[in-house]
């Protein structure tokens, strides 16, 4: 087996995720000095078959077996350290085990970190690959390909959007300003039955909102788009809530409106999220990460490298005006509303361009406080 580093700089450089991880790690070494007999028995979850059996878990089970036999051997120094006339003598060498076991644990805390990783990622993989390969029952749909496929295709062709750049995530961006829009269409066909306007900006359905979303929920799950779902659920929970309340708290400080207000919803803050919904970016944290993202992403892999780069900043540059188009008409929106009347020739031309029954359109959930 490699050796590996123990300096600290080194080891936060190679493995970011063992920090977050060791809080969640814990291997009970207080235990070992309350109880008379530590367990060190090795986990029932070893497999059976020798020849499945890892390196890394023979040395688990060497390891368990040490520290039983160090704890039978420390026994002795704690009668020879209780019995003596003066305790002080056996200060340093009582520091120097402590100490030792210290650094033992933090070792053993890390690598159990990784091997948590490597346990879940493993499991995961195997589950999406061979999810993935599966026939459905509709022909004409095919299953979304797995994160991992998706990784090694864009390594090999040194794609423009390999892993997680400022491309990628831009035609997340418009992607998800895109679809955000067509889904709650739909919903709310489905539950009013009729079409109503979802849209954010003036110009074609998109939401910004939603295209944020994509971009927050995508850049905080990716490193967990090839582990087990429970991480992408719990992650796209909060990032997703954190987004809402956010967006919900700029648009009534910047325009004195609210899109939404959940107060009539039980659990709620401050009406700008609740439960409910915060669950519903779970699961929709998951859809992405397992479902949709890996669909986009194997789309954006049939786009050529340098057509790829200049499209990316050609819709760049149309949602960018977009954006500003619209902060003028619902600014222009809302002092209308206040009965302020165009102050020159540019506002006239947007009363003209944007009038109230176009605004209310496109903004049919608007709330004016």
């Amino acid at each position: 087996m490699k050796s590996v580093k123990t300096d600290d700089k080194t080891e936060r450089k190679s493995f970011p995720y063992i920090e977050r991880l060791s809080e969640t790690v814990t291997l009970g070494s207080e235990k070992l000095l309350d109880n008379d007999t530590p367990n060190t028995k090795p986990s029932k979850r070893s497999l059976t078959s020798e020849s499945r059996i890892s390196d890394i878990e023979k040395l688990s089970v060497e390891t368990l077996n040490e520290v039983g036999d160090d704890f039978e051997e420390i026994q002795s120094f704690y009668a020879e350290m209780t019995t003596a006339k003066d305790p002080s003598v056996f200060r340093e060498e009582a520091e120097q085990k402590s100490q030792s076991y210290f650094r033992a644990a933090e070792n053993l805390h890390r690598a159990a970190a990784i091997l948590v990783r490597m346990a879940d990622e493993t499991g995961a993989r195997f589950n999406d690959l061979v999810k993935s390969r599966r026939k459905t029952r509709l022909k004409f749909i095919r299953r979304a390909p797995a994160n991992a496929y998706i990784d090694l295709v864009e390594q090999q062709k040194d794609h423009f959007t390999h892993g997680l750049n400022i491309y990628k995530l831009l035609l997340i961006f418009y992607t998800g300003s895109f679809v955000g829009v067509i889904i709650e269409l739909l919903w709310c066909l489905v539950n009013k039955g009729y079409l109503e306007s979802r849209s954010g900006l003036v110009y074609g359905p998109f939401n910004l909102l939603y295209g944020l979303g994509a971009v927050a929920i995508t850049a905080g799950l990716y490193r967990y788009r090839n582990r087990s779902r429970l991480l992408p659920f719990a992650t796209g929970m909060l990032i997703g809530s954190i987004v809402e309340y956010v967006c919900s708290w700029a648009q009534e400080a910047v325009f004195g409106s609210r899109s939404w207000d959940y107060s009539g919803h039980p659990f709620n803050l401050n009406g700008r999220i609740c439960l409910m919904y915060s669950v519903f970016w779970g699961f929709l944290g998951v859809f992405w990460l397992k479902n949709l993202y890996p669909r986009i992403a194997a789309l954006m892999l049939k786009i050529p490298n340098k057509v790829g780069r200049i499209m990316t900043w050609v819709l760049l540059a149309f949602f960018v005006f977009n954006a500003v188009v619209t902060f003028i008409a619902i600014l222009r929106w809302s002092q209308r509303i206040d009965g302020i009347e165009a102050a020159n020739a540019f506002w006239r031309f947007i009363d003209l361009r944007f009038p109230d029954a176009r605004m209310q359109r496109i903004y049919a959930n608007m709330i004016w406080q």
